[in-house]
């Protein structure tokens, strides 16, 4: 039997400490870097990435908008940067919040979750906006192959709080109903179901009951986004779930020397295990 994301995931963030670095191939840190804006700039600085930190952090996040605008060949680049960052050991999270119906998000279950697929990391995220129901052929496919699906819930954008904050006829926020979807998708696995949410660093007190979760929560926006290592007390109180902080630019920006960026997750990854004990 294929081993469960989440029991690989709370397995790499023990081992590795509580960090998941994005790799967001920005214009501006491509400049940074001094690799050029083309697609071999694009090789460069993903590859080079991921070979400094992909032996050392719990999970790796190649942001797929930032390899399909160079359309083929960086998706090309996408597969390559997947390979290389499991082979290294990390968990690989592709974050394409990808999300439709029927045969489509079918498909799209094939695309990332499916081992047989180039574009298939150990996890994608979703958008679930469609309703939490269209998700399912995601969730069966993160069974069947062992891998996992992270859903946003309540995002630190501000445009998101007039979806994601609104009440639905059932007396529920719209994300705390997402949240009770991923628990129920998780229910009876251990020690951590594979469906997770995904819950911004800066959006304050939440509201939401993660009781029942009994899966892990993507955290972004640690760094240049605004958020610090003491959010997480803000958001989830002194009885958080298994997070898993995320952080990009607050990293990468120390590249392209690999030293520096393995300073720079090492550093991140102690100041986070202050805060988050994933045992």
């Amino acid at each position: 039997m294929v081993e469960a994301f989440g029991s690989r995931l709370h397995a790499a963030l023990v081992r590795r400490g509580p960090l998941c670095v994005g790799i967001d191939p920005h214009p501006e840190l491509l400049a940074a870097w001094r690799v050029g804006s083309d697609v071999a700039g694009l090789e460069r600085f993903t590859l080079g990435a991921v070979e400094a930190l992909a032996d050392r952090v719990a999970v790796v996040k190649p942001q797929a908008a930032f390899f399909e605008r160079y359309g083929a060949r960086g998706i090309a680049v996408l597969e390559r940067v997947i390979a290389a960052a499991r082979a290294a050991g990390a968990l690989v999270l592709v974050d394409a919040k990808r999300g439709d119906i029927g045969s489509t998000v079918a498909a799209y279950a094939q695309a990332y979750l499916d081992p047989a697929s180039p574009l298939a990391g150990d996890a994608v995220t979703a958008s679930p906006y469609l309703g939490f129901g269209s998700l399912a052929p995601m969730v069966e496919a993160a069974r069947v192959h062992g891998t996992g699906v992270f859903v946003l819930a309540l995002t630190s954008n501000p445009e998101g709080a007039g979806v994601q904050r609104a009440i639905g006829p059932d007396g529920r926020m719209v994300a705390q109903a997402i949240v009770d979807g991923a628990g129920e998708a998780n229910a009876g696995a251990a020690p951590l179901g594979s469906i997770g949410v995904v819950i911004g660093a800066t959006v304050g007190p939440t509201g939401l009951d993660l009781g029942q979760l009994n899966g892990p929560v993507l955290v972004p926006g640690l760094g240049a986004q605004g958020g610090t290592a003491s959010d997480l007390r803000t958001v989830f109180g002194p009885h958080h779930p298994v997070v898993v902080p995320a952080t990009s630019r607050e990293v990468l920006r120390h590249g392209p020397d690999a030293a520096a960026l393995r300073a720079a997750a090492g550093a991140m990854a102690a100041a986070l295990r202050d805060v988050v004990d994933p045992r």
